[in-house]
């Protein structure tokens, strides 16, 4: 993966991570493909029981208000709750930011603000240091990006532009304003899968506690 020091998945003598990418709109096989070359299993997700037993989760850019639709239309929003509930992971890009935040789904305490940097004539590209993916900067692309208008206290900030939240994390969903796919860079992609591991473990631990009778 280079750029420096990724976090790279867990790979040796496990299943491979089943990873969904919502593709409801959006460059969802581009998000397919860079999870493939980590190692993933990705699956594209368009119904409820797809979502099902996934290790991570992928809601990608494209349209919010689209994406809004259809997932109230196909009835998702209660596997994604459901997901997101269950300590798995969430990796949410542009779009998937807005998705997440108060107003959509609520699953990160942070108000999103749409094409807050422009419309699609303002787009443009920068190299950007993002907490928690090692020290080298990050080329990234930024579409129509929102940014992180306000948050709660347990929204971690991991990268801004002009004091703009553009990167952040409650727990186990990571938000990002900008294109991870559109790169080769997959460090986001990895901080995704390294997170899902950690779940996959944690709930293997609790069932095997459950099983053997253990306190």
């Amino acid at each position: 993966m280079g750029h420096g020091d990724p976090l790279p998945p867990e790979r040796r003598g496990a299943q491979p991570l089943r990873i969904g990418v919502l593709a409801s709109q959006g460059d969802f096989a581009a998000h397919a493909a860079m999870l493939r070359s980590l190692g993933a299993g990705p699956l594209e997700v368009r119904t409820d029981e797809q979502l099902r037993d996934l290790d991570g989760l992928v809601i990608p850019g494209g349209e919010s208000t689209t994406i809004a639709k259809a997932i109230e239309r196909d009835g998702l929003e209660s596997a994604i709750r459901d997901h997101a509930d269950s300590g798995r992971p969430i990796l949410g890009t542009c779009a998937g930011m807005i998705i997440c935040d108060r107003d959509h789904l609520g699953l990160v305490d942070a108000t999103a603000r749409r094409n807050a940097f422009g419309r699609q004539i303002a787009s443009f590209e920068l190299e950007l240091e993002v907490g928690g993916v090692g020290p080298d900067p990050m080329r990234a692309v930024f579409i129509r990006a929102p940014w992180i208008e306000d948050h709660g206290a347990e929204v971690e900030v991991l990268a801004d532009v002009d004091g703009h939240p553009v990167v952040v994390r409650q727990g186990q969903i990571v938000l990002c304003a900008f294109h991870p796919e559109l790169t080769d860079d997959s460090r986001l992609h990895a901080l995704l899968m390294a997170l899902a591991t950690s779940s996959r473990n944690r709930s293997a631990r609790d069932t095997h506690r459950t099983t053997s009778g253990e306190a």
